[in-house]
């Protein structure tokens, strides 16, 4: 069969079903934090996405596009709303959804009294069933494709997220928690050889399977001996080139730097705890960052680590304020994306937590506009996990996972629209007021598998498919 290359090496093969996404586009391609901004994005006013086989095959003008696709039967027209990469979540913890929303006091006390006992019930697979498809249902209603995801201690909340990921195809990161002390016997690992032999055996069940992926995740130097630290470096450096992850808190509060100064008195900071035990190098994610020094910044640049800010948790359990200008500084920025963090965070919504990220930092006196807020919950986020070849940006050659936002969810919104300019500034309008109901559709795949319209708004791969063949 004829294919006809693309400038990215995405093929168009004709006589195959083709899809089409009609309406204002808006994805980046560059960081605004270091070039000027107005040359890191495409905008237009009425663009096409062309989608085959799960990925982005064209797109641009619609009437320069169109043309070029006489096959597209299948298409979805968009007016009033902005079409954008699917958001990328890049530190939240889906075994903690049942206890959103549970009352804070201090970081460690609000650990103890709901997430410890939250996350002990996984040891239920019916549970942690349950729990994972209400937790998809949220991040595809909300616009989020790819998320960085803590599960927790048992086999059977890592198999229940990946068993839910895959039935929607979703890009996923998740793995096994490994905290062998501080914690509930219920929580605890028997051991930290034992914990460490489970994670990669999960690591070989699940990671590059379909669109899965797998993360080595000591939830934080305080709950892991010294010991499966260094069996968790061990294996991540096993498995590095391999593209596994390795995910984890690092500087959320100062209650937890003076805890982890008790227990690793030897270690000159935080992340040299970290770094000592071969867990800081490429595709380490850290979550939260909010009291970090010079020489730790330092040290995640030159290792190429991803940073998730959480502005929703840091106003939420009141512990440190993140200062994204550190972590962008020219001269030895870091990767840098958003999380909810959920349970700490009180949302699943990306475009919210962006409204938080801006009030974080006028809180500290910064600010931080919808153009720079943007690119962090879409080409950052992927950038961040090291996955800004596949998903994050618009383009032939990615992967077709694709968020509609609603310029117009409300009665109150449509009038306050006329009051706006550009389109960042109906963005920032969006962000600020947060309605619940902003997304519209969420693709992944290029399979519609929400649809905020639709009698059935969730659906799986498979059930599409049956419909028709993308």
């Amino acid at each position: 069969m004829m294919k006809i290359q693309n400038q990215t090496n995405s093929t168009y093969s004709p006589g195959m079903p083709v899809k089409g996404i009609r309406g204002q586009i808006l994805s980046f391609h560059d960081d605004p934090f270091l070039k000027e901004p107005h040359e890191c994005y495409d905008y237009i006013d009425d663009g096409l996405i062309v989608i085959q086989n799960g990925h982005i095959i064209d797109s641009g003008e619609y009437q320069d596009t169109v043309c070029k696709y006489p096959d597209i039967t299948d298409l979805d027209v968009y007016d009033d709303a902005l079409i954008v990469p699917g958001f990328i979540d890049c530190h939240v913890h889906y075994v903690q959804s049942p206890m959103i929303g549970s009352f804070g006091d201090t970081l460690l006390d609000w650990l103890k009294q709901y997430t410890f006992p939250t996350e002990s019930m996984f040891v239920d697979k019916g549970f942690a069933d349950e729990v994972a498809r209400e937790f998809f249902k949220q991040l595809l209603e909300h616009g989020t494709t790819t998320a960085n995801v803590f599960a927790t201690t048992f086999e059977t909340s890592v198999d229940a997220f990946f068993e839910e990921s895959e039935r929607y195809d979703t890009r996923m990161i998740s793995g096994k928690v490994l905290q062998d002390r501080n914690l509930p016997d219920s929580l605890k690992d028997r051991s930290a050889e034992e914990s460490v032999v489970l994670a990669e055996r999960l690591l070989k069940k699940w990671h590059r399977r379909g669109r899965q992926l797998y993360a080595v995740i000591p939830r934080f130097a305080p709950t892991s001996t010294p010991q499966q630290l260094r069996l968790a470096g061990e294996l991540y450096q096993r498995y590095i080139d391999q593209d596994v992850y390795m995910h984890t808190h690092l500087d959320e509060a100062q209650s937890e730097i003076d805890w982890v100064k008790e227990l690793y008195p030897d270690q000159s900071n935080y992340t040299e705890v970290y770094r000592s035990f071969g867990l800081v190098d490429k595709r380490s994610v850290m979550a939260h960052c909010c009291i970090v020094t010079d020489e730790e910044w330092d040290t995640l640049h030159r290792c190429d680590c991803g940073v998730a800010h959480c502005p929703s948790s840091n106003l939420f359990l009141g512990d440190g304020m993140f200062r994204y200008w550190e972590a962008k500084k020219r001269s030895r920025p870091v990767r840098l994306g958003i999380g909810t963090d959920v349970g700490g965070g009180t949302n699943f919504s990306i475009p919210r937590q962006l409204g938080d990220a801006y009030k974080v930092a006028m809180l500290q006196s910064r600010s931080i506009d919808a153009l720079k807020s943007l690119y962090l919950a879409t080409r950052g986020g992927a950038e961040t996990l090291h996955l800004e070849d596949k998903i994050g940006s618009i383009a032939p050659g990615y992967e077709a996972d694709i968020a509609v936002i609603d310029l117009k969810p409300s009665e109150f919104i449509v009038w306050r629209m006329n009051f706006a300019g550009d389109i960042f500034e109906k963005l920032f309008v969006l962000m600020t007021l947060g309605p619940d109901n902003i997304n519209r559709a969420t693709y992944v795949s290029g399979r519609k598998v929400y649809d905020r319209d639709r009698e059935k708004r969730y659906m799986y791969a498979a059930e599409l498919d049956a419909v028709i063949q993308i």
